[in-house]
């Protein structure tokens, strides 16, 4: 239980973030007693994250360069307004080493993991040093940072092609080059190094050996300060299009009861060699024939923690909070009941039908769907004009049911209810998939599916009176009348 004495050690929260997750930040809070501050780009004055809080602050112009990512004017903002901790949501600074840094030696607690942790983690090598240290399965690949194409060849021909050439400070998909053979090698090295010091500021790299076919699936973790940890089951996020995830659910519909098991155990024991305090992330590849693979781990709140809140019960974001106030977890692994399957869809403005091209503009009306276990987490309202400077989320659609069956004719029925106009949206893409046999059959598809079926020339044009292979081939109605 929330213990209210906990609450003299932070009185107001500055959420550094939008959309949302900071709509959601800022519930949490309340829920909590505490007070808010909501910052904001001159393009998001009118944010319902501007509206819920008890207090705003314009940091900047509408580039996230500008506003979001200004470490001094979130700084200015919290002394203005007396606030004594900043929630970083996800995205932004959220993983930020030098931003948690800078709070803490200003006194101001950050919501999330120490500086440190970030930091150690962050690192692909390190955080791949420190599963291989509690025997969590590892991608083969080079010890550490390879500095010279010539170390580097040598070592790919001993991994065995085809390789990965990851950025040690990528992340969300950036930051990564295959190579097929040698010569493909050579040219990938010099360019993975180029674009990880433009995009990361450090050209670091490492090599993986590249798993061919493989599933996404992740464990969501709690630790408190005190050497407890627990893990809420996984979520499977294969269903991606260029490393960007557009369904989750819990359970994996491939996992068995010991994979489940054996998963969530090196999640943990990861975590607790880490000394990680806080929520958490630790993903996994699973492979064509089910082993599964330390990938990384996310230091913050990610956008899919939804489906782990429908399944057992427990708010992350409340739980993030209480941790860093020096709250104990009030469980142990035995007391967290998972029940039902839980699905979640992101909703963004964006046309399937155009390979996801983002549709930024006026939504003319907005209603969202209801009903029994069905749950919508958006910043988004009839007349909210969406941004062209950020990423193109409208809505979160969460469902839940008692197994998968039901979950997806719930999730029918939440998006046949879910009306948007004025931009294009990723609806018919999701009422497109509820129809395809192999994402129904919950097997047989990977990280590749979704990008092959573009390839394919795939419109994701929803109708029901089509079958999926007949809509390929159509290009007679738009996402934005199927979505109506």
């Amino acid at each position: 239980m929330w213990n209210q004495n906990f609450a003299n050690q932070m009185k107001k929260v500055l959420i550094a973030n939008r959309g949302e997750i900071a709509v959601r930040i800022i519930r949490a809070c309340h829920d909590l007693g505490l007070q808010t501050v909501a910052v904001y780009s001159k393009a998001d004055a009118e944010a319902l994250h501007v509206l819920y809080a008890d207090e705003a602050v314009c940091i900047g112009e509408a580039p996230s360069s500008q506003s979001y990512l200004k470490i001094p004017h979130i700084l200015s903002a919290c002394e203005i307004t007396g606030a004594d901790a900043v929630h970083p949501g996800y995205g932004f600074l959220s993983e930020n080493a030098n931003f948690a840094s800078i709070c803490e030696s200003s006194g101001i607690t950050f919501i999330g993991p120490s500086a440190k942790t970030i930091a150690m983690l962050g690192d692909k090598a390190q955080a791949k040093s420190i599963a291989k240290s509690v025997r969590c399965p590892v991608i083969p690949g080079s010890n550490g940072i390879v500095e010279t194409v010539d170390v580097a060849l040598k070592e790919a021909k001993k991994i065995g092609f085809p390789v990965f050439i990851k950025a040690t400070a990528g992340g969300g998909g950036k930051g990564i080059r295959i190579a097929s053979d040698p010569d493909d090698f050579v040219r990938q090295f010099s360019a993975a190094r180029a674009e990880a010091e433009v995009s990361f500021g450090n050209p670091d790299v490492y090599l993986e050996k590249m798993i061919v076919n493989p599933r996404h699936v992740e464990v969501q973790i709690l630790g408190d300060k005190y050497g407890n940890y627990v893990h809420l089951g996984e979520r499977d996020c294969t269903i991606q299009r260029r490393r960007q995830k557009l369904i989750e659910e819990t359970p994996s519909p491939v996992l068995t009861p010991h994979m489940r098991k054996k998963m969530g155990d090196a999640a943990v024991h990861l975590a607790k060699a880490a000394k990680y305090h806080t929520v958490g992330t630790v993903e996994f590849l699973l492979d064509e024939k089910k082993n599964f693979y330390f990938m990384e781990v996310n230091t913050r709140i990610q956008v899919e923690h939804t489906v782990s809140e429908e399944l057992t019960g427990i708010d992350l974001i409340k739980e993030q909070i209480k941790m860093a106030m020096g709250e104990k977890l009030p469980y142990k692994q035995k007391n967290i009941r998972f029940e039902g399957h839980v699905f979640e869809f992101r909703i963004n403005a964006e046309n399937p039908a155009k390979s996801f091209m983002p549709s930024p503009g006026l939504i003319e009306y907005y209603i969202p769907p209801g009903g029994p276990h069905v749950r919508v987490d958006s910043a988004c309202y009839s007349g909210y004009r969406i941004p062209p400077y950020y990423d193109s989320m409208i809505a979160k659609l969460i469902v839940k049911g008692k197994d998968r069956e039901e979950a997806i004719r719930i999730a029918k029925r939440a998006l046949r209810e879910f009306h948007i106009g004025g931009v294009d949206s990723t609806i018919p893409f999701h009422q497109y998939m509820l129809e395809n046999p192999t994402f129904l059959s919950g097997e047989g598809y990977n990280l590749a599916f979704i990008d092959g079926m573009i390839e394919e020339g795939c419109k994701f044009i929803h109708d029901e009176s089509k079958s999926p292979a007949e809509e390929k081939t159509s290009n007679e109605q738009s996402p934005a009348s199927a979505a109506h």
